[in-house]
């Protein structure tokens, strides 16, 4: 049944999710390295997939879904929520919050980039502008407006950033290939990823942290950014018959964001950010459109 007001309103709620989570990032990380934030947040994540799926009586599609695709399903646990997750995770530990936020939201670039190869999609003049604007904003945000330096604060933590959105790019693109209940597909692949990430918390870190307080904003990662907001996008998706309204409605975010990133973090939001923000989700909502008129 088609409800676009309260489509609105769960977009609206996943967009105040997702703003919060770039603050719980850091707060997290204080106390955690990023492999131990991996482990933690994707345990958490995988526990509350898992009951839902329960509670929708979806249990016995786990094991039918998988068995269509489990090469897809062994690659896409490896990008998501292994790797996507720990250059994520690197990224926010060497950069400022305000800085790796904002470069996360440039992925939708990196998707447009990747289907020239993997699709066979054509690069048109109009894309490649946005692109090179996207990228302008990313150059702007990582030097704080400073082009003539190109002085970032870690020259480590914009490469993770960038590396986590080819690898998003990546994990949806190849995760268009696989049919079935959108819910029961993440629980899969997140218990696909999850000994990837035990083996490599193990090896590089340990699992029990210092501070509890890092458990607990570890699980607040892993209930909103991979779990509840997830749930509740997919609800403003399927009561909507408009999604460019709904996904327009989620660039509401990284700018809500900031403001949490001011005030709880005490970062000072450089004026450079909010100009290559802009930039940034300019580019991507002139790239929609392009797309929609092809």
């Amino acid at each position: 049944m088609i409800d676009n007001r309260k489509a609105s309103f769960y977009a609206l709620a996943t967009a105040l999710l997702w703003s919060t989570i770039a603050t719980a990032f850091k707060i997290a990380l204080q106390d955690l390295d990023p492999w131990q934030l991996v482990f933690w947040s994707v345990i958490t994540s995988t526990v509350l997939l898992s009951i839902i799926v329960v509670l929708q009586g979806k249990a016995g599609l786990v094991r039918s879904q998988f068995q269509t695709t489990p090469g897809l399903f062994l690659f896409l646990g490896l990008l998501n929520p292994f790797l996507y997750h720990v250059a994520l995770f690197g990224a926010y530990d060497l950069l400022p919050a305000q800085q790796a936020q904002a470069l996360n939201y440039s992925w939708p670039m990196a998707l447009t980039l990747l289907a020239v190869p993997l699709l066979g999609r054509r690069l048109s003049v109009k894309s490649l502008a946005c692109c090179l604007l996207a990228y302008g904003g990313v150059v702007m945000i990582c030097t704080r407006g400073e082009f003539q330096n190109l002085a970032f604060a870690s020259g480590q933590g914009v490469l993770l950033a960038l590396a986590s959105t080819v690898i998003w790019a990546l994990y949806w693109i190849f995760n268009t290939r696989r049919d079935g209940d959108p819910v029961v597909g993440l629980l899969i692949c997140f218990l696909c990823g999850l000994p990837w990430i035990i083996v490599a918390t193990g090896m590089f870190s340990s699992f029990w942290p210092s501070s509890p307080t890092g458990l607990v904003a570890a699980g607040y990662v892993g209930f909103v950014e991979m779990g509840f907001a997830y749930i509740l996008w997919l609800k403003a998706l399927k009561l909507t018959d408009n999604t460019a309204m709904i996904s327009n409605i989620s660039y509401l975010s990284p700018f809500l964001s900031l403001i949490f990133i001011a005030n709880i973090l005490g970062e000072s939001i450089y004026p450079a950010t909010y100009a290559g923000l802009i930039m940034i989700i300019v580019a991507v909502l002139a790239q929609q459109h392009f797309s929609r008129q092809q």
